[in-house]
């Protein structure tokens, strides 16, 4: 058995007021997550906890991001997360907000017979 990405799905979050960088995070990885829905594990015997999840996010300060509380989100499978510099801080016009977008790319991996 060999371990393959069977998909790969975006999703974009943000936190229009309050600068908060986990926020858009989780938001990102929900919206990646609402456009899916897998069969293939099913299709080859294996049930939704055999996924192995990797989710990488990207926010302007990926250091300000809580990893553990983006990855409570995911339902099933065992998961690691990195956040990496990226996605956008627009301030408001006074200086004294932001909003922040982020990027999430969500991987999934499952043991599959070699080739």
């Amino acid at each position: 058995m060999t371990r393959r990405r069977v998909t790969l799905e975006m999703g974009m979050g943000t936190d229009i007021h309050g600068g908060e960088y986990t926020k858009p995070a989780e938001r990102a990885l929900r919206d990646a997550l609402w456009h899916n829905s897998l069969s293939i594990g099913a299709a080859m015997g294996l049930t939704a906890d055999d996924m192995h999840v990797v989710v990488t996010v990207a926010v302007p300060e990926p250091d300000q991001v809580d990893m553990e509380a983006v990855l409570a989100i995911l339902p099933h499978g065992t998961s690691e997360g990195k956040a990496v510099k990226g996605g956008l801080e627009i301030p408001n016009e006074a200086g004294t907000d932001k909003t922040v977008m982020a990027l999430a790319a969500v991987e999934v991996w499952l043991e599959v017979p070699e080739k």
